[in-house]
């Protein structure tokens, strides 16, 4: 592996783990699509790759700059975890989160055991990649399609509903219901509302924005939460994005957009980081023997590039921006890459 394809691959890998586009999918179709010596030398479905064991490597910065850009989050709920287990309860957002991420985790880390050998030998292809990827641009496009089908159904029912409101009520206080986890809360507390601190800085604005989603999400129940963290295994076929596979599952288990995708990021730290530390042996063994310092400059654009792209999505989504764009960039390249290929080859 050669530095300047270390280099393209690391920066690729960055940017495209946290766009909902698929990283794996780009890295098995850009070098089969360049050809020569980066078809040879970057194959993924290679017996004993140094190629996978190095773009899987390069998930440890990624996770790096995940963890990062959210560090107050993740102190956050990391306390809620400790606090869990201190109390032996799970009664606060923080706490039913922290749950919810490690038992929403297990399945795909299961299944990444299991089946990434098999589906690298067999799917990691550039027919089968660009195929997957021309899916996961309709799975986003569907998506977008149904919620705007459901804001376009809910503006219809709009002045009914508000005539309701008006009218003057007699119905008793709702009774407390039970979580998914258990707790007992009462059904007519409203949400808290944003801060409009106008004095406050972006980041602080954005911090606050966060345990607000975080809130909304720790309430959805824990079932809910396990379903959407197991459809990550779908993620394992290369060109199905993992935070596209996680916040169309969301977006279709009554989700909105951005607390979906927010999910999908706090999933992905977890998983990103437990791929690439698997791998680290791999790179310190003899599959990683003279690319080290390829593996280092690789890594430092992965990093660079996951965290500038964590916070340009952060902010696309907080102003309800369409995921519809890097659905239609999805099937473009799928089905360009898959003429392209059968053409030239």
């Amino acid at each position: 592996m050669t530095y300047p394809e270390a280099m393209v691959v690391g920066l690729i890998q960055g940017v495209t783990e946290l766009f909902p586009v698929s990283s794996l999918g780009h890295n098995v179709l850009i070098p089969a699509l360049i050809g020569g010596s980066w078809a040879q030398d970057l194959s993924v479905s290679a017996p004993e790759s140094p190629y996978l064991a190095y773009i899987v490597g390069l998930h440890v910065a990624t996770a790096l700059a995940l963890i990062l850009y959210f560090w107050r989050d993740w102190l956050r709920i990391v306390r809620g975890f400790v606090s869990s287990l201190r109390e032996r309860r799970i009664a606060t957002a923080d706490q039913r989160l922290a749950w919810m991420i490690i038992l929403a985790t297990i399945p795909v880390g299961i299944a990444g055991l299991l089946l990434e050998h098999a589906f690298r030998v067999f799917f990691s292809k550039p027919v089968p990649t660009a195929i997957f990827l021309a899916c996961n641009g309709l799975m986003l496009l569907g998506a977008e399609r149904r919620l705007r089908g459901r804001t376009q159904s809910a503006t219809a029912h709009a002045p009914a509903a508000q005539a309701l409101v008006t009218q003057p009520s007699t119905a008793q206080p709702a009774a407390a219901a039970t979580t998914g986890l258990g707790r007992q809360e009462d059904e007519r507390v409203a949400p808290p509302r944003e801060p409009q601190d106008a004095a406050g800085s972006a980041h602080d604005t954005e911090v606050a924005r966060g345990i607000i989603i975080d809130g909304r999400l720790s309430a959805m129940g824990l079932g809910k939460a396990v379903l959407i963290g197991t459809a990550q295994i779908a993620a394992l076929l290369p060109g199905i994005s993992r935070d596209g596979i996680v916040t169309v599952t969301g977006m279709f288990r009554g989700l909105p957009r951005e607390d979906a995708v927010r999910f999908s990021f706090l999933l992905s730290a977890p998983v990103i980081l437990a791929a690439g530390v698997l791998k680290i042996p791999d790179l310190t063994g003899p599959l990683g023997a003279g690319i080290r310092g390829q593996v280092l400059v690789g890594s430092l654009l992965s990093f660079v590039g996951a965290y500038l792209s964590i916070r340009f999505l952060t902010k696309y989504f907080a102003k309800q921006r369409s995921l519809a764009p890097f659905g239609w960039y999805c099937l473009a390249v799928g089905i360009g890459g898959l003429i392209f290929y059968l053409v030239a080859r």
